[in-house]
């Protein structure tokens, strides 16, 4: 089950539909802000039933909402050990990258910026399929011991090319190997490098050592013509 925390009832409604166009078949509970949000994972009043309620596999959170906005929601989550690894992605219409620092500071998986029309919100729910719902497995169904577990804070900040996905080593170069790649510590530092190094098409990447997987962050960098 996903829990969509979300104010605005037409991008509720727009995540619906466009869910059920890019044939992800998962339930979806709506709740309308902060506060309802935190009752429902904290099995509280009316969810209480966890049986009708169960705890989501991915949450998927808007920022600005009334009464308890998305980063309380977000720090109230990580504060719960029995919550600790519940992926948690950012779904909101800001770009600010105060924001995306906070939001990922506090614990969110992904940062997501909504898009402007129904196809972005369809090609958004399919990155969302392709990229989380495999997380969702545990170490055992991963084939990996049970002793192992995924810790998802252990991850660095790539840059990829995104048409040879070889990775950034510095000085325009680049390596095929990502433990050769440099690691940033902040988004917005590797931003920089991309815009100031003129690199094309580059994208931000997560790599969960861990796991050995990593999340391809949904910002490119265009290519910047040579003076």
């Amino acid at each position: 089950m996903i829990l969509l925390v979300e104010d605005r009832q037409d991008d509720a409604l727009l995540v619906l539909r466009s869910f059920h166009k890019a044939g992800i078949k998962n339930p979806i509970q709506v709740v309308t802000d902060g506060h309802e949000a935190l009752a429902y994972l904290s099995g509280s009043g009316k969810y209480s039933d966890r049986e009708d309620h169960p705890l989501p596999v991915l949450v998927l959170l808007d920022l600005k909402m009334p009464k308890v906005d998305g980063f309380e929601v977000l720090k109230w989550i990580r504060a719960h050990p029995q919550l600790s690894t519940l992926p948690v992605v950012v779904l909101t219409s800001s770009d600010s990258i105060r924001d995306v620092n906070l939001a990922y500071r506090l614990g969110a998986n992904s940062f997501l910026v909504k898009p402007m029309d129904f196809n972005g919100f369809v090609e958004l729910s399919n990155f969302v399929s392709d990229h989380w719902f495999l997380w969702t497995k545990t170490p055992t169904a991963l084939g990996r011991p049970p002793a192992v577990e995924w810790e998802p804070q252990n991850k660095k900040v790539l840059l990829r090319d995104k048409q040879s996905q070889a990775f950034y080593a510095g000085y325009t170069a680049w390596v095929s190997e990502r433990a050769a790649a440099l690691d940033f510590e902040r988004i917005e530092l590797a931003q920089a490098v991309a815009a100031a190094e003129r690199l094309p098409q580059a994208e931000i990447v997560l790599a969960y050592e861990q796991l050995g997987c990593d999340l391809t962050l949904p910002i490119t960098f265009p290519a910047i013509p040579p003076t």
